[in-house]
């Protein structure tokens, strides 16, 4: 009975981590899609809000019985949701793409596990991350540390797209904290309702302060109306579900390391779409990021779940 339990448990195991791998996988590739629209005008308060919205009326379908949340506490709670993985987190990692490289935002934003790993540890004193997780974030920081050296070792590295980076990561690192409250009392279709719609909310303020907005005309064209529509189906909708599934089932310390899979396949997406270079210091980046999320979740605790 023991083993049949014990087999069941790790069979599970293996949707979720097979769930945090395409998750990582679209929003890797997402980092191009972005920078596709950009570069034909867009604003980025524009592409968050306009993919947002898509994902919004597609959740909303079949999502829409339960309007308000348990009490004003979790609804407030659901706003910080809305801000600091939707505003925030999209126009900072968006007008970073303005300013510096695509891997460069990718990699940034790949401190989010550790600042995570971090800030559970500060709040939960009963779930200290383990040697394990501690020694696997920092050999994928190294990692991390490596790959941001790419593109034929010529830095193009501006101090206002790196803060903004930063920023998101913070921001994503809070979610996932604030997440972990919401999954133990409503549903992943909830949880990403909410989120979206308050992230829209919060970001029309940022949409009315543009100068200018993009023509009608430009949406029409083929490489934005289908960035648009891998952007918010796949990257905002399912993605984004089944990023809240997989935080629920492996926890936020184990789940966000996955995101140190991230910049490699914004890595090999640039360079395959955008025709950015990869070194010999990409690939040995990509390496230490692959071996320490191996050691985080080798020799981790398991004391997040």
């Amino acid at each position: 009975m023991m083993d049949r339990k014990f087999s069941i448990g790790r069979g599970t195991l293996v949707w979720f981590h097979l769930g945090a791998l395409l998750t990582i996988i679209a929003w890797g590739v997402s980092f191009v899609s972005t920078k596709v629209l950009l570069e034909h005008g867009l604003q980025p308060t524009e592409v968050y809000v306009y993919r947002t919205l898509l994902a919004y009326m597609m959740v909303l379908c079949v999502c829409h019985k339960r309007i308000f949340s348990n009490s004003l506490r979790d609804e407030l709670l659901f706003v910080v949701c809305g801000l600091c993985a939707g505003s925030l987190y999209f126009i900072a990692e968006n007008t970073a793409l303005e300013y510096t490289l695509v891997s460069n935002v990718s990699l940034i934003v790949t401190l989010a596990p550790l600042l995570t790993t971090l800030l559970v540890g500060a709040i939960y004193k009963s779930e200290k991350p383990g040697k394990g997780v501690l020694v696997g974030s920092l050999v994928a920081l190294t990692g991390v540390g490596f790959v941001i050296f790419n593109s034929s070792f010529v830095l193009d590295v501006k101090p206002l797209g790196d803060l903004l980076s930063l920023a998101a990561a913070l921001s994503w690192a809070v979610y996932s904290l604030v997440l972990r409250k919401l999954n133990a009392f409503y549903s992943v279709m909830f949880i990403s309702r909410k989120t979206f719609f308050y992230g829209m909310l919060t970001a029309v303020p940022f949409l009315f302060m543009q100068s200018s907005h993009t023509p009608v005309s430009v949406f029409m064209e083929f490489d934005v109306w289908s960035n648009f529509m891998f952007l918010g189906l796949f990257c905002s909708m399912l993605a984004f579900i089944i990023w809240a599934w997989v935080n629920k089932g492996l926890g936020a310390i184990k789940a966000n390391n996955y995101l140190y899979f991230q910049p490699i396949v914004t890595l090999i997406a640039s360079a395959l779409l955008l025709g950015e270079k990869v070194s010999i210091i990409g690939y040995t980046g990509c390496a230490l990021i692959l071996l320490g999320v191996w050691v985080s979740d080798r020799w981790g605790t398991g004391s997040n779940h």
